[in-house]
């Protein structure tokens, strides 16, 4: 035992510990290394495992002393657990060195050990907002019935040659794109069907289009957007020659009881009774998790943040503060940057902005993760798997390459974490609706 030892709990997640490593117990412990490291050594001149000690300290000197520092902190830190009355597992990141000064009569150590804290769940549910989900009225579900059956409605094409292009409607058009008069790769397409209101043109193509009759020509003016994909079109202005050749509109499906059955072919007596009750529920769910997501989630945190209270461990607020410290960073211009570089004041003070969000950050995930315990409640790592995947093809972005970068970056935690987050709230929330 370390007579030198004084540990100080600051606070249920915070201690800090003073001690000195007697110059005796280092030279025992640098032996003990040194033999050690005999077994293995081999140096030139000698057989291997009879190297002499003062031969192994010649040439490896400074790293067997660093070894058998290092293996005097770890003891003193199982002396300090005991002081505390903590099982090491109680430790949570790593413990911060903040004093290693060397003396004739040994090191002098301080040491900053931050504890998990315990968090208190009595309040929890006290935390939960009142829940009032909006009612999904016969508006809604007809609305909802419209729009699928629209959507499932064949193009019909409009015959009339009077008849002028509408907004929201569909064209047949060829086309050909001219900048300074020369065509240019990709602007040329027949037979092209285009949604007028979509978007899925350069803007302002799509509005020129409309009062068109099928047969006419025209001549659009348009300009490519200066962070065009194509850098050799960028900004530049075209001009297309565009003939719309056909006219097409949405047709009419009868909303009954065989329309039904082609949406819930699972269903053995479906009627448009049943659809409606399927659309009731989707609406339903729809509303309530708008009304979660853009609503209640954010009261919920901000009620957990304030009313339930424990000691937080200072290193994981530290990180935290690093963290979103350097995400502000990134947010600022280059010069901005080269300025606070130059103004250490004045980073550690924009450095420090950021404690009252990173201490709200790391309370949350205290408590989510406490509450994840006592409701038994887990995300399965192949959940986070089909999430990671399922939103890089909604981006249309490589699967494997966004979870190879999630995973190099050590970012899968993070989402694991979010995602179990969301849960909780969702589940805290739900026992309120």
């Amino acid at each position: 035992m370390n007579s030198s030892l004084k540990v100080k709990s600051i606070n249920s997640a915070n201690a800090v510990a003073e001690a000195v490593i007697p110059t005796d117990t280092l030279n025992q412990k640098l032996d003990k290394v040194t033999k050690a490291a005999s077994k293995n050594v081999k140096i030139d001149g000698f057989r291997k495992g009879h190297v002499p000690a003062s031969a192994i300290k010649q040439r490896y000197g400074k790293q067997l002393e660093e070894d058998a520092q290092r293996e005097c902190v770890q003891e003193l830190l199982q002396e300090i657990l005991k002081e505390l009355k903590v099982e090491a597992q109680a430790l949570i990141g790593d413990p911060r060195i903040t004093k290693f000064d060397k003396k004739d009569n040994g090191i002098e150590v301080e040491i900053e050990l931050s504890l998990t804290p315990n968090v208190p769940l009595d309040r929890v549910e006290e935390c939960v907002p009142e829940v009032k989900i909006p009612e999904v009225t016969e508006e809604d579900i007809t609305k909802r019935l419209e729009d699928i059956a629209s959507a499932r409605a064949p193009l019909v094409g409009i015959e009339d040659g009077r008849r002028k292009l509408k907004d929201g409607e569909y064209a047949k058009i060829n086309f050909e794109g001219f900048i300074d008069g020369e065509p240019f790769e990709g602007g040329k397409a027949e037979n092209y069907l285009l949604q007028i209101g979509s978007k899925s043109f350069i803007e302002g193509f799509e509005e020129q289009l409309i009062g068109m009759k099928k047969a006419e020509e025209k001549e659009i003016n348009v300009t490519f957007p200066e962070n065009y994909q194509a850098a050799h079109l960028a900004g530049k202005p075209a001009v297309f020659k565009v003939k719309l050749l056909e006219i097409q509109t949405k047709g009419k499906i009868e909303i009954d009881d065989n329309f039904a059955k082609t949406l819930l072919p699972e269903e053995k007596d479906a009627s448009v009774e049943t659809l409606k009750e399927k659309i009731k529920q989707q609406l339903q769910n729809e509303k309530k998790h708008e009304i979660y997501n853009n609503q209640l989630k954010e009261i919920l945190i901000e009620n957990l943040n304030k009313n339930i209270t424990f000691d937080l461990p200072d290193s994981i607020v530290r990180q935290e503060m690093d963290l979103l410290f350097r995400n502000s960073l990134v947010s600022l211009s280059k010069e901005e940057q080269e300025k606070l570089a130059k103004e250490p004041e004045a980073l550690k003070s924009k450095r420090e902005e950021q404690r009252e969000n990173a201490e709200k950050s790391v309370r949350i995930t205290f408590i989510i993760d406490a509450i994840a315990k006592r409701d038994k409640i887990d995300v399965p790592d192949n959940e986070v798997v089909n999430t990671i995947y399922y939103e890089a093809m909604a981006m249309r972005q490589d699967p494997k390459a966004i979870f190879e970068y999630y995973k190099n970056n050590n970012l899968i935690p993070a989402v694991k974490m979010a995602m179990l987050e969301d849960r909780i709230l969702t589940a805290l929330l739900d026992k309120r609706a």
